[in-house]
């Protein structure tokens, strides 16, 4: 019997309540207050997010991206930065011990993003996975090199029109894996490397190329120009197919919004942005 999800699209939101939101399903989930759930969302005001881990003085331009008039948050989950703008962004939040989903992080990432894969293929595009298959690109995995997410291939390759997509990040928390990331509907990488410290120009223009050939928009991709609404219903559908399940709404309660607010402050303060 097919099993029912939550899904969840809450539209345009600001960084802060983007995050909040984020780490509120995964509590929710691990609580056993709601199933498993699938959330889109976009970003309004465009934001850099930056992973966990990250040394945001040592690796972002603060001032430029303040000019730029764009979000500034940190996510839970690890990974380099993104620029969150023209995009649809998604995030998938089901329990460890669900009898689909594997037990290591590649193999789950896999599944998962079977959704993306599917969402690509019912908008018309040849998408598949790609498995590294030589010890070179196997150990080259290992060592992720700049602080700009998208050039640290992953696993499974996702590949569209021959071109490698990439873009999601998984975190294991309380039981739980969420994992979320951008589709991109367009992309402006000269705006993107503009924020980010390098120690060189040689070294920027070489991290620029090898992004060129991970992150590649939808718009890139089609000669007719593809909407937000289209990759909504694309991608709902996907998550259906690849995942063998249907869906349901999921309204929070007050309680749950109340739980959402107090996590927003996290994301507001330095404390967290710094990680001092």
């Amino acid at each position: 019997m097919t099993e029912t999800w939550h899904f969840i699209n809450t539209g345009s939101h600001d960084p802060y309540y983007n995050m909040a939101l984020d780490e509120a399903l995964l509590n929710f989930v691990s609580r056993g207050e709601i199933d498993p759930v699938v959330r889109f969302y976009t970003w309004d005001p465009p934001t850099l997010s930056i992973g966990y881990f990250q040394r945001l003085a040592k690796e972002i331009d603060i001032e430029k991206v303040k000019e730029k008039g764009y979000g500034l948050v940190r996510r839970q989950t690890g990974g380099r930065g993104v620029l969150h703008d023209k995009e649809l962004t998604y995030s998938v939040i089901v329990p460890e011990s669900h009898p689909d989903m594997p037990q290591t992080v590649t193999e789950a990432y896999r599944v998962i993003s079977g959704g993306l894969l599917e969402g690509f293929k019912s908008l018309g595009f040849d998408a598949h996975f790609a498995v590294p298959r030589s010890k070179e690109e196997r150990e080259k995995l290992k060592q992720p090199r700049s602080s700009v997410c998208f050039d640290a291939p992953s696993w499974y390759e996702l590949v569209v029109e021959g071109k490698k997509i990439a873009g999601s990040a998984q975190t294991r928390q309380k039981g739980v894996i969420l994992q979320h990331g951008s589709i991109l509907q367009d992309v402006d990488i000269d705006d993107l490397f503009h924020m980010f410290i390098f120690k060189s120009d040689r070294l920027k223009d070489k991290m620029k190329e090898a992004f060129v050939e991970k992150a590649v928009a939808i718009n890139d991709l089609s000669d007719e120009t593809v909407t937000l609404e289209q990759m909504e219903v694309a991608f709902k559908e996907g998550f259906k197919k690849a995942l063998d399940i249907e869906f349901k709404p999921l309204e929070l309660t007050a309680a749950q919004q109340e739980e959402v607010k107090a996590l927003e402050e996290k994301y507001r303060s330095d404390e967290f942005l710094y990680r001092k």
